[in-house]
Parts: structure tokens; sequence; C-alpha cells
């Protein structure tokens, strides 16, 4: 099957800097793809290659199968992108910015008006559509955003860290359209620095940092880097001396260690094998105070292919 998204070895440095490194990913027809990587990372770069806005120093990239180098009006034809600044005029409502960027797609009379009216249903904005888009708050703005993209009904939508700086309500419609925009057969690229984002919509993630690609995979090919083990910290009102000898023999316990007071133990699964814990310390009229349970998760892959967080 021919990729979406097809990328391959993009490079793009600004002076000295070497902003994107030989960066290669492909995203399949109908895929969630998510490029996952601190500020700084070279996500917004490298969509800005695949978008037009900046030109490749190196390497090529495909959308539907249209060269952004050697064919970028049809690859632009194929793509919509959602970028992080607000691209739509204050003074204008939300329906009048629709029109307005309906009209630079090439639509016309009644399919405009159509289009329009699905996408204001699409982004939730239909009751509020004739109020100006400058009295609207950071998420309903990045909402319109949103809908301007998707007037054309591109194949390809690429959202660039769309939910930043707004407020719970708005980031939770934003990735429900996401997710019912990929349910409806469309391909997204979504950059993000929020792991629980590409967690909750991905099919595929890469993680990127200093501009490299530095893993990728389905999420539990990624988790599967650390080992899927969750880390429990626990305080007891006993020596820890004490107890961990007990705790080392519960089965599904692979390790566990005393660092600055506390007990940390590596389980296979907290669920099951926290219970056991407490059952062992009891037979032993220990009694635990204090649990902090840390699943698996992205923050864990990043901090492990790369020594720092993923959110400094």
């Amino acid at each position: 099957m021919a990729q979406a998204i097809d990328v391959q070895s993009l490079r793009r440095s600004f002076g000295d800097l070497l902003a994107v490194q030989n960066v290669s990913f492909s995203a399949a027809p109908g895929e969630v793809f998510s490029l996952l990587g601190p500020n700084g990372a070279g996500k917004s770069t490298t969509i800005s290659m695949l978008a037009g806005l900046l030109e490749p120093h190196a390497g090529q990239a495909f959308i539907m199968g249209h060269s952004i180098i050697q064919a970028p009006e049809a690859a632009k034809a194929s793509l919509g992108v959602v970028p992080q600044d607000i691209a739509l005029y204050p003074d204008l409502s939300a329906r009048e910015n629709l029109v307005f960027w309906g009209k630079m797609y090439g639509l016309r009379g009644p399919a405009l008006k159509t289009r329009v009216d699905e996408v204001l249903e699409i982004i939730g904005l239909a009751d509020r559509q004739k109020e100006a888009v400058g009295k609207y708050s950071g998420g309903m703005k990045r909402r319109v955003n949103i809908g301007a993209a998707l007037l054309h009904k591109p194949a390809v939508i690429i959202m660039d860290e769309p939910t930043v700086g707004i407020d719970p309500q708005s980031r939770r419609h934003i990735l429900d359209s996401v997710k019912q925009l990929n349910a409806q057969g469309m391909t997204v690229l979504y950059t993000t620095h929020y792991m629980e984002e590409a967690e909750e919509l991905s099919h595929r993630i890469a993680i990127m940092d200093q501009g490299k690609i530095v893993a990728q995979g389905t999420y539990k090919e990624l988790i599967q880097l650390v080992g899927e083990q969750a880390r429990i910290d626990l305080h007891v009102n006993v020596d820890a001396e004490t107890i961990i000898p007990a705790w080392k023999q519960v089965e599904g316990v692979s390790q566990v260690d005393k660092s600055d007071g506390q007990i940390s133990a590596l389980v296979s699964d907290s669920n099951i094998v926290l219970p056991r814990m407490f059952e062992a310390a009891s037979h032993l009229n220990a009694r635990i105070t204090g649990v902090e349970i840390r699943e698996p998760n992205l923050e864990a892959v990043f901090l492990h292919l790369t020594g720092r967080a993923l959110r400094d």
C-alpha cells in the first residue's frame, strides 16, 4: 500500500544549527502518526518542509504520492495544515473567516456554503459562528484554525501542537475532533510534547529530539524499550531491611531497592502485585504508609533514550 506520508532523510539547517537531521518516517492512509518531542526538537521545522513553507536542504518527501520538491502544488492540494500560530482575521466572524479561506481553496457558491456549515459542526462552533473571532477564547480560535484546514477535504492533515495554551474543554474537543476525522479516513500527522496526547491518539509515534528521530513505533513497541514494568515507591513504618527480603519473594516483583529512606520496586502489574505486597507486609506486622505508582510511559522512554525529561 502506498504511504499517505513518506519522509526520506530530510535535512534543514539555519546557519550553523542543523535543525533537522536525516529525518525519515511514513504514515499509512488512515493513520494517526505523532511526532513527540520537547520544544526545539525539530518538529515544526519538519512539518514546515512538508507543507512547502521551508525548502529542504537534503532529502525528499511525498504527500499522497506527490513529491514536495518536484510536484509541490499537487502535494499541497492533498494537505491541510493547522499551524501553531493563529492564522485568522480577528475582526471577521468564524463563518466569515471560513468563507474567506474556502474561497482561497477555490470553493464557490452552494458548495462553499455547505462545506462551511459542515466544518462549523465539526469544530463545534455552529451556534457562535457570527461572533468576531477576536472575542473568542484561545481554544475557540484554535478550533476555527483547524476548521480552515478542513475546508477542501484534504486526504492528510498536519496539526502542529494544536492544544498548547488552551483550556481543558477546548483541548478535549480538539482531541475528539482528531479521532472523528481519523474515523472518517483522514490521515493525521500530529506534533506534541504531551505524552498523554500521543498515547491517546496515535497508531504510531516517532520520538524526536535535537533534530533527530531517536525511536519510532507503536506505543507498545516504544514501552518495550524500557521494559513493561511499573515502578512502585513505598514508605513503611518499619526498617526497610525488615521488609525488603519478603517483598523480593513476592510473585511479580523483579527488583526492590532502598534509596533516601524510600523503597522502590519494579513489578509486572501494579494492580496484581501491590495487594500481594500489602499482604506480605502484614505478615511482618509492618504497615505501608505511602504509595506512588509510576506505570511505564513515554516520558520514561524519552528519559531512557536521551537522558533528560521530555518536558524540562
